[in-house]
């Protein structure tokens, strides 16, 4: 058998350990709940934004421990013609300026703007399309990364994407949470 390794050509496993070397970990961050007070079902104004205690230490952490940093949200209320697109980017702006006055911010934002009541589509959550374009863009290894979310959707998606998932009670402060993350 020993003989037979020697013809062996390692040149397309090597390729594949040096590209899994080169991807980059991530956390990847529900917005409504998570990052945001999400008592108010839809947050679409600069006004009803708040975010929620400990989150930019938290994220700070996780930058200083290598993590890229990716939002992930539903926002439904844009098919459902209740706010449009420009009212979620508005808020994504001042959402990344309050964690940059706070010293960080995320590398990204992905949002769905689709509702399951009103069509099917394959980017919000319980699925999986969001992350896994968030995985190709920024070249993330998904079993070095995580996600934090508040609903069994978010935790769903997570897994599907090959993603450690921790759920957090709604407006939890995910401190504790981002300082394991950053240890392992």
């Amino acid at each position: 058998m020993l003989s037979n390794a020697a013809s062996i050509n390692y040149t397309p496993i090597l390729a594949i350990c040096q590209n899994n070397m080169r991807m980059k970990k991530a956390v990847f961050l529900d917005r409504d709940g998570v990052i945001n007070d999400g008592t108010l079902y839809y947050t679409y104004k600069k006004a009803d934004f708040r975010l929620n205690d400990g989150v930019p230490e938290a994220l700070a952490i996780l930058r200083k421990a290598g993590f890229t940093l990716i939002g992930i949200t539903n926002q439904g209320g844009i098919s459902k013609g209740q706010y449009e697109k420009k009212n979620v980017d508005l808020v994504h702006k001042y959402m990344q300026e309050l964690l940059a006055e706070n010293g960080t911010q995320l590398d990204d934002i992905f949002y769905c703007p689709h509702h399951s009541n009103l069509e099917n589509c394959l980017c919000r959550k319980p699925k999986s399309l969001l992350i896994e374009k968030a995985m190709a863009k920024y070249e993330i290894n998904p079993k070095n990364s995580f996600l934090i979310g508040d609903s069994q959707r978010d935790i769903e998606a997570g897994e599907k994407a090959g993603l450690q998932s921790f759920k957090i009670e709604k407006n939890e402060n995910i401190l504790s949470i981002c300082q394991k993350i950053a240890c392992l």
